[in-house]
């Protein structure tokens, strides 16, 4: 039972960084115009997108990180 509550946690704390990552990116983005072009990270290739387009997936990313982090939240 420890070792779950050891990944449980350390699957925690990677999510907590994962969403200040996200936070971040969302600020920096927000600095920039919308129409901005930026270059957007996918496995080993980078591709150009909007700013805005860019913005939209950091912030499905991080709904997702924190619905996670909720759920371990949740169980414990």
């Amino acid at each position: 039972m420890s070792s779950r509550s050891s990944s449980s946690s350390a699957r925690e704390l990677e999510l907590e960084k994962e969403v200040k990552r996200h936070e971040v990116a969302l600020d920096e983005l927000s600095c920039l115009s919308s129409s901005r072009s930026v270059y957007q990270k996918n496995g080993n290739l980078f591709f150009l997108t909007t700013a805005k387009n860019l913005k939209i997936d950091a912030e499905k990313q991080l709904d997702h990180a924190k619905s996670e982090l909720n759920k371990i939240r949740s169980q414990t």
